[in-house]
């Protein structure tokens, strides 16, 4: 029991390690983070039952594993909504081989040119994975749209296109499963001024993150439509309220859960092998230098 204990701790301690992202902000930015932020979930409520579902996730990833299930996450949302955040709960434990993240950069000019859904099927799951995309095809009807890139002909080919394409998914027995992540207009100013004042976040705010901030009615607009012309009952779009970061990353993986029909697996018990010995080898003295110095 003691070990156990010990290792709980060790799992907490990560969990802390990870949320202690904090950032490093003025004080009078974090008053007013704070202040907007009254009723914060409960650090340990958050992690005792962060771990809860994270033990869950590792028995989907099981049931995935033995069945060859075909799981299929899509992360769409504004920009600072915390798409990345929860993706990061989720496949913090898990076998990476078998639940990975795809975030596509910008397409090449000749990705520009083929089929609009051809550069993300390389990367739908095959049997035994979880895929989760961070942001997707979904783009055209989001970024796209707003800034331009696509015209009207072409936004309107995708929306006759998607639900088709999703379908097809479905009946090749892929699970998909569709999650908006949405924050208020104050919200998402809040976190934008917070990852400008703190250097360990700044790499996060490019100028397609400032420009979605002028344009932050036009993005409402775009996904309103999305919403209504794509959530099909094949493939249906669930909303995650996002302005506490805490909830939406335990309510997300908590429906994410509900929404696979998983069982627990039985697995064969492990059993640690003797170790074999030669009493005629010698181990080999390494040189001081290839030792990475000792700092800590």
């Amino acid at each position: 029991m003691a070990w156990l204990e010990d290792e709980l701790q060790d799992m907490l301690d990560e969990g802390i390690e990870v949320e202690s992202a904090e950032p490093m902000l003025s004080m009078e930015l974090r008053k007013i983070y704070r202040a907007q932020h009254p009723e914060m979930l409960d650090r340990q409520v958050y992690f005792r039952n962060l771990l809860r579902l994270q033990a869950e996730l590792i028995k989907l990833q099981d049931w995935v594993v033995e069945t060859g299930a075909k799981v299929l996450v899509i992360m769409e949302g504004r920009d600072a909504a915390g798409k990345g955040g929860v993706i990061k709960r989720i496949t913090q434990r898990l076998n990476p081989r078998v639940a990975r993240v795809v975030a596509l950069p910008a397409p090449s000019r000749r990705e520009q040119s083929q089929w609009y859904f051809q550069r993300y099927v390389p990367y739908l799951p095959s049997g035994g994975e979880i895929v989760l995309f961070d942001r997707s095809w979904y783009n055209r009807a989001g970024v796209e749209r707003v800034m331009e890139f696509a015209d009207e002909d072409q936004v309107e080919t995708f929306f006759k296109d998607v639900p088709e394409f999703e379908r097809m998914l479905v009946r090749s027995n892929t699970i998909v499963l569709k999650y908006w992540f949405s924050i208020t207009d104050e919200e998402q100013q809040l976190r934008f001024m917070m990852r400008i004042h703190d250097p360990m976040k700044q790499w996060k705010l490019s100028p397609m993150d400032l420009e979605s901030r002028v344009r932050w009615e036009k993005y409402t607009e775009a996904k309103e439509d999305m919403l209504a012309r794509t959530n099909i009952p094949e493939a249906p779009w669930y909303v995650v309220e996002g302005n506490d970061k805490k909830r939406e990353r335990l309510n997300c993986i908590e429906h994410l859960l509900s929404q696979i029909p998983y069982l627990d697996v039985s697995t064969e018990r492990v059993s640690l092998p003797d170790r074999e010995y030669n009493p005629e080898y010698e181990r080999q003295v390494l040189p001081d230098e290839l030792y990475v110095p000792k700092v800590y």
